[in-house]
C-alpha cells in the first residue's frame, strides 16, 4: 500500500491547493491513504471544523497538529467532534483530544500517532517515553504505524527516528516547513524523513511575506504576520509499504506546483 504524508499546509493558499489537487494526485500516485499536517490551516493558525471537514472531503484520511494546536480556539469543536484529528501525545493527559487513531481499510489496521519535539519547543512530556508507552498499548490493535514528529531539530528528530526504528513503519517530521533530503528506509526498516516540508507559497518565509519577516530580523522588531500570497508549491512523501509484512520498499519525496503528468 503507499501511504501518502503531505508537509504543513499554510493557511488559505495551501488549503485551497490541497482541496483543488489532492484528487489528483491521489490518482497519479496511487496513494491508499493520506495523513496532512493541519496546525497552520486557519489563518490565525490551528485549524477550525469547516477547515477539517473540507481537507477530509478533499481526501485527506487523518489530520496531525502541532505546537499551534490551541492557537485558535474552535480547535476545541475539532477535536470533540472529529476522530480524524489528533493532537501531539505527549500533552498532559487532561488536555481535550487523542493523540493516535487507528484506521481499518478491511485489509488492514493503520495507526497514526502525532508526537512533539521539547527541544526549542513547549516543555511537554517526553515524546520518546510517551510514544513507547502508547506502542505498547496498541501492538495488538494496528498492522501499520506511522507517527508524525513535529519538532523543531533535526537532531532530535533523527534521534526519534533512530530509536523507534524497526517498532513502527514510517516516521516523518513537520515544523520547520522545509523539505529535508534524507529520505532513508533506517537500518531496521522504518521509512523516515526528518522534514516532509510545507504546502504553502513558496516566494514566502515559511508561509508569511518574506518583507516581513526579514525587516524582523533585520531590526528586532516585532511585526504582525501576514501570509503570503503566490504561487503554491506541495510538499510531501510516500512510503510504500506491503501491508501483509509491513516491509516498508520505497520512500518518495514529491515536490511541484504543477502535478506531473
Amino acid at each position: 500500500m503507499r501511504i501518502l504524508a503531505i508537509g504543513d499546509i499554510v493557511a488559505s493558499c495551501g488549503r485551497e491547493y490541497i482541496y483543488n489537487n489532492l484528487g489528483r494526485i491521489r490518482s497519479r500516485y496511487n496513494i491508499d491513504f493520506c495523513i496532512a499536517n493541519g496546525e497552520n490551516t486557519a489563518t490565525t493558525n490551528g485549524i477550525t471544523p469547516e477547515i477539517a471537514n473540507s481537507l477530509i472531503d478533499s481526501g485527506v484520511d487523518v489530520i496531525t497538529l502541532g505546537n499551534h494546536t490551541f492557537s485558535n480556539k474552535a480547535v476545541y469543536n475539532v477535536l470533540d467532534d472529529n476522530r480524524r484529528v489528533i493532537r501531539p501525545i505527549n500533552y498532559p493527559p487532561e488536555t481535550i483530544g487523542v493523540g493516535t487513531v487507528i484506521e481499518d481499510l478491511g485489509y488492514t489496521r493503520i495507526a497514526v500517532i502525532n508526537a512533539m519535539g521539547r527541544v526549542n519547543m513547549e516543555p511537554i512530556d517526553c515524546p520518546f517515553r510517551t510514544v513507547e508507552k502508547e506502542l505498547e498499548r496498541i501492538k495488538d490493535k494496528a498492522d501499520i504505524t506511522v507517527i508524525d514528529f513535529h519538532a523543531e531539530t533535526s537532531s532530535e528528530k533523527l534521534a526519534f527516528g533512530n530509536f523507534f526504528d524497526g517498532k513502527v513503519n514510517a516516521i516523518f517530521g513537520t515544523h520547520t516547513h522545509i523539505q529535508t533530503a534524507d529520505e532513508q528506509i533506517l537500518p531496521s526498516g522504518t521509512g523516515y524523513i526528518s522534514d516532509v516540508g510545507m504546502t504553502g507559497v513558496m516566494d514566502s518565509v515559511l508561509g508569511v511575506k518574506k518583507e516581513i519577516i526579514t525587516e524582523m530580523y533585520y531590526t528586532r522588531r516585532r511585526y504582525r504576520f501576514e501570509k503570503a500570497e503566490g504561487v503554491v508549491w506541495f510538499n510531501g512523501i510516500v512510503f510504500d509499504i506491503d501491508h501483509k509484512t509491513g516491509t516498508v520498499n520505497s520512500v518518495e519525496r514529491l515536490r511541484f506546483s504543477r502535478i506531473p503528468e
